[in-house]
């Protein structure tokens, strides 16, 4: 089968084969007469030495700048090689393009060109059509590899996504991980498998009309098996400081070699990998005060080289809420990134249909429904207002970007990980207010995510999970169980215990969806909502979209816990939400022109809303 498809999107068939692969200064590069070259930046040292697995010691030639150098006829595709950088040290690439043995193993020569593409065709798909589904491949499917995630391809089309978003995939200690603590980033952690089964991936999503996009991780390096202060302390800088540690090194002394590692990371899976997005992960703690700064020169660069080619989307996770990287040009396009995951609108909805006021929740208890209508019609709730638990004013004005900057969820990794047991929604809250909150998100112009097994409320947890040994450990145990003392549940040593082992087996295993839900009528039904929105949304509210058309808005509080925003679309039409987030039954007036679109089983055509209900009409302009 292949996904319903919109616009400039095509499925793909091509007989051509098409060769793809990106040069870069760092790393193991095979060349066209068949030798290798290696290329490693360690300022810190007068020699390397390469390690070949079958015994052979090769030493590298300096060059400029801290460079060492060689090419060789010694190795070959499938050699594995390590680099000694002082008399006993021997340590992998840092541009690695794959690890058999993880992180503290030898390096894989890799040949990108030996994968023959069959999706010359595919140019990708408008930003407008995206609907997002965010997953974890070691816990999306039992065997937890690329290939399975290619084996449900078929239901996510049904489903009705247009873009899987896969959590993190560079190589990372152990086992399994949540991906955040990569220290190799151009390599695809061995445990989902080899560098051409992501690319299988890639291709048969796309020939299902599917995107394929990438959480990356520029922030921070994770705290095993990364040895790059040995040689190159010059990617860290003391004078900042992120929760990880000194900060990567975007504006010191020597941050060239730097920001051109990162930025040949992005191209390097957008153009060897065909990936066509990238999510860029907690960009608000990466320390960088040039000019640009390297969050504007990585999109300045992708858009040149990809902008008359294909359709490459950049989102950000920035709790800053800093609306200047989502600015458009006078054609409505992206001028440096596509979108923010708006955590407003999460916060505020969540507030909303469990009442929780811990943590940074505390800042939406007081009127949660007005910030909902905020952000649903202006994209940011805190667009420079105080914050109490920021301590201090947080956001950008946001009220003249369009519905499309802003992605809209109420769950994803973080915000189930996140707590003590994993719970999802539908776990803390009742699931008619789950719903509703659903029938908004799904059809609000503003892209939605959904984060994987929620379509069908799935039982299973989301853990927070890793696979450290030794002190380490022991120190994420702790620290995990710690981060909740301040919690009056846990405010016992003895309660905390019982929050789960980052580092157990079972943790992880536990996080694992669990398929055999689907059968049952409870989770069948769910999902059969979350299609029939899903659907409604391709049909109806994405032709809106998809035209260079301004948008007005309009957000009104009649009535305590009513939300009530029209999006008025210039020369398309005027789309009417009207939902009762409150406890009691309300009538009002509904759209004169508007034609009924949707409504829960608990609202009618005539503004008759009962509590928890959701009705929406779209008044097509002549």
């Amino acid at each position: 089968m292949h996904c319903f498809v919109n616009g400039n999107a095509t499925s793909v068939a091509s007989p051509n084969k098409v060769k793809r692969s990106h040069s870069m200064p760092f790393g193991a590069e095979l060349r066209e007469d068949g030798s290798v070259r290696f290329r490693l930046w360690a300022p810190s040292l007068r020699q390397v030495q390469i390690f070949l697995e079958n015994g052979k010691k090769l030493s590298m030639h300096p060059a400029d700048s801290g460079w060492f150098e060689l090419i060789t006829r010694e190795a070959v595709a499938g050699t594995r090689y390590r680099f000694q950088v002082d008399d006993k040290v021997k340590v992998p690439d840092p541009a690695s393009r794959f690890q058999p043995g993880d992180v503290h193993g030898p390096s894989e020569v890799v040949d990108p060109r030996a994968f023959d593409w069959a999706d010359e065709s595919w140019r990708g798909r408008p930003w407008e059509e995206a609907v997002i589904y965010e997953l974890h491949v070691g816990t999306f499917t039992p065997e937890g590899t690329f290939a399975a995630v290619e084996q449900k391809l078929d239901y996510l089309c049904a489903l009705g996504v247009t873009a899987l978003e896969l959590m993190p995939v560079a190589d990372f200690p152990g086992k399994r991980n949540w991906g955040y603590d990569g220290v190799l980033p151009f390599a695809p952690d061995n445990s989902y498998g080899r560098p051409a089964d992501l690319k299988k991936l890639v291709q048969s999503a796309h020939a299902e009309g599917l995107m394929i996009f990438l959480d990356v991780v520029y922030n921070h390096f994770g705290p095993e098996g990364n040895y790059l202060q040995l040689y190159s302390p010059q990617f860290f800088r003391s004078r900042h400081r992120t929760p990880w540690g000194d900060a990567i090194n975007f504006d010191g002394t020597e941050s060239r070699v730097v920001r051109d590692f990162f930025i040949h990371n992005a191209l390097y899976w957008l153009e060897e990998y065909h990936i066509d997005g990238l999510r860029l992960d907690a960009v608000h703690a990466i320390a960088d005060g040039s000019e640009p700064d390297i969050l504007t020169e990585l999109a300045q660069t992708v858009r040149a080289k990809f902008r008359d080619t294909r359709q490459v989307h950049l989102i950000l996770e920035n709790v800053d809420n800093a609306a200047r990287y989502l600015q458009r040009d006078r054609e409505n396009r992206p001028k440096v990134y596509d979108a923010q995951w708006n955590d407003d609108i999460h916060h505020a909805v969540h507030v909303a249909i469990t009442g929780e006021s811990d943590r940074y929740y505390r800042d939406y208890v007081a009127q949660p429904v007005q910030q909902l209508c905020r952000s649903l019609s202006e994209g940011f709730a805190f667009q420079g207002e105080y914050s109490e638990y920021h301590q201090g004013n947080r956001g950008e004005p946001s009220s003249h970007l369009p519905p499309s900057a802003f992605i809209s969820f109420l769950q994803n990794h973080d915000q189930i990980g996140n707590r003590p047991f994993g719970e999802r929604i539908h776990h803390i809250a009742p699931l008619e207010k789950v719903k509703a909150a659903m029938e908004i998100l799904l059809l609000a112009p503003s892209p939605p995510l959904l984060f994987m097994g929620e379509e069908f409320a799935v039982s299973s947890p989301f853990l927070y999970f890793c696979d450290f040994e030794g002190d380490l450990a022991a120190a994420i145990t702790s620290g995990r169980r710690n981060e909740f003392a301040r919690f009056a549940k846990f405010n016992s040593p003895e309660t905390r215990d019982q929050i789960p082992d980052p580092n157990a087996e079972q943790t992880y295993l536990g996080s694992k969806l669990n398929w055999n839900e689907l059968d049952e009528q409870l989770h069948c039904s769910h999902l059969q909502l979350y299609r029939r929105l899903l659907s409604i949304r391709q049909k109806r509210i994405v032709p809106l979209l998809q035209k260079n058309v301004q948008v007005q808005n309009r957000c009104s509080l009649t009535h305590k816990g009513i939300l009530a925003v029209d999006w008025i679309f210039s020369g398309s039409g005027r789309l009417t939400l009207r939902a009762n987030l409150g406890e009691g039954p309300v009538q009002l007036e509904p759209p004169k022109d508007g034609g009924l679109i949707y409504s829960s089983t608990r609202a009618d055509s005539h503004g008759n809303l009962q509590p928890w209900s959701v009705a929406w009409w779209l008044d097509k302009a002549n």
